[in-house]
């Protein structure tokens, strides 16, 4: 099904209609014919939102936090959107639902919009469906877009990395500090969140990755690590703080900021469409037959790839 026109959609999503914020994240979600024109009609009324990507291992109290932050931000004043990132699920393409069910409390507040997103068709995959949805929401007047994803892998990485401040949540005692460095999220984090704080073993963690960032060096500032208890509420309003100063550090090259994130995403979106014109439904068959063509018993894969390639 064809999105309506950018002409007519865009003027819907800029006077905050939410049902046509809805129509235009789910065009973008699903890669609906004429969604790219809608990005790109809003895109000059973006720049304003605040996107905070929240990401970290499962069962580290994501949406938990989530939900605080949500009203903390309520509290000072601030819209706040929040987009819980999902990828596609293998049997029925959705995403999940438990993030919008957690904060549910808030569906009669104006002031919070709930989105889950999947992403379905969109060329650029699920860090494009992310960004998209985050102009939607920036363009439509929000104050604040949080991007909650539900793991570490990769592609939660390049989802984070489409925000302006990484928030990273860990719990104690479940080796996420190690894990956070395999996933590569010290390269990424500008804030990490030791959550479950009345744990025994939460002020060792806290120890163990402060060491470790000062450790990696570098001339950018080390990331602040602060202990929430998501639970009860302690230490939200110093994590809350500590986010702040990063946008304050932002905020000194705010279109220099935006200038590098809009240089990878250009470059994820040329190269996406690199690979859709050139992966065909005749070279995809092609080379399905020529790996059936190949002996198990030849150990020389970098032959075998020049056979393939030369097959075509």
């Amino acid at each position: 099904m064809p999105v309506p026109s950018a002409a007519a959609l865009a003027p819907g999503v800029l006077a905050a209609q939410r049902r046509a914020i809805a129509r235009a994240l789910t065009a973008v979600e699903n890669g609906l014919p004429g969604a790219a024109d809608l990005v790109d009609a809003l895109y000059p009324s973006t720049g304003r939102a605040w996107r905070i990507g929240i990401t970290g291992p499962p069962g580290a109290g994501k949406s938990t936090l989530t939900n605080r932050l949500v009203g903390a931000f309520r509290e000072a004043g601030k819209t706040v959107a929040v987009v819980a990132v999902d990828p596609s699920s293998p049997f029925t393409g959705g995403a999940i639902l438990g993030d919008r069910v957690r904060l549910a409390d808030r569906v009669d507040d104006d002031g919070v919009f709930v989105r889950s997103l999947a992403a379905r068709g969109a060329l650029g995959g699920l860090a494009e469906a992310a960004e998209a949805a985050c102009d939607v929401l920036d363009a439509a007047g929000f104050d604040v877009v949080l991007l909650e994803t539900v793991g570490v892998g990769q592609g939660e990485i390049d989802v984070a990395e489409a925000a302006d401040t990484v928030l990273v949540v860990l719990v104690p005692a479940s080796g996420d500090a190690v894990q956070a460095m395999k996933a590569g999220l010290m390269e990424v984090a500008d804030v990490f969140c030791v959550n479950k704080a009345d744990h025994p073993e939460a002020s060792a963690i806290v120890r163990a990755l402060r060491q470790m960032l000062h450790l990696r060096g570098g001339d950018a500032p080390a990331p602040v690590v602060v202990k929430t208890s998501a639970l009860n509420g302690d230490g939200v309003a110093g994590l809350v703080d500590a986010l702040g100063a990063h946008r304050q550090r932002l905020a000194a090259d705010w279109e220099g900021t935006r200038a590098e994130r809009l240089r990878r995403r250009v470059r994820r979106l040329v190269e996406a469409a690199w690979r859709r014109a050139f992966w065909t439904s005749e070279r995809r068959e092609g080379l399905t037959r020529a790996l059936e063509e190949v002996d198990g018993e030849e150990r020389a894969p970098h032959a075998l790839a020049a056979r393939v390639l030369g097959a075509e």
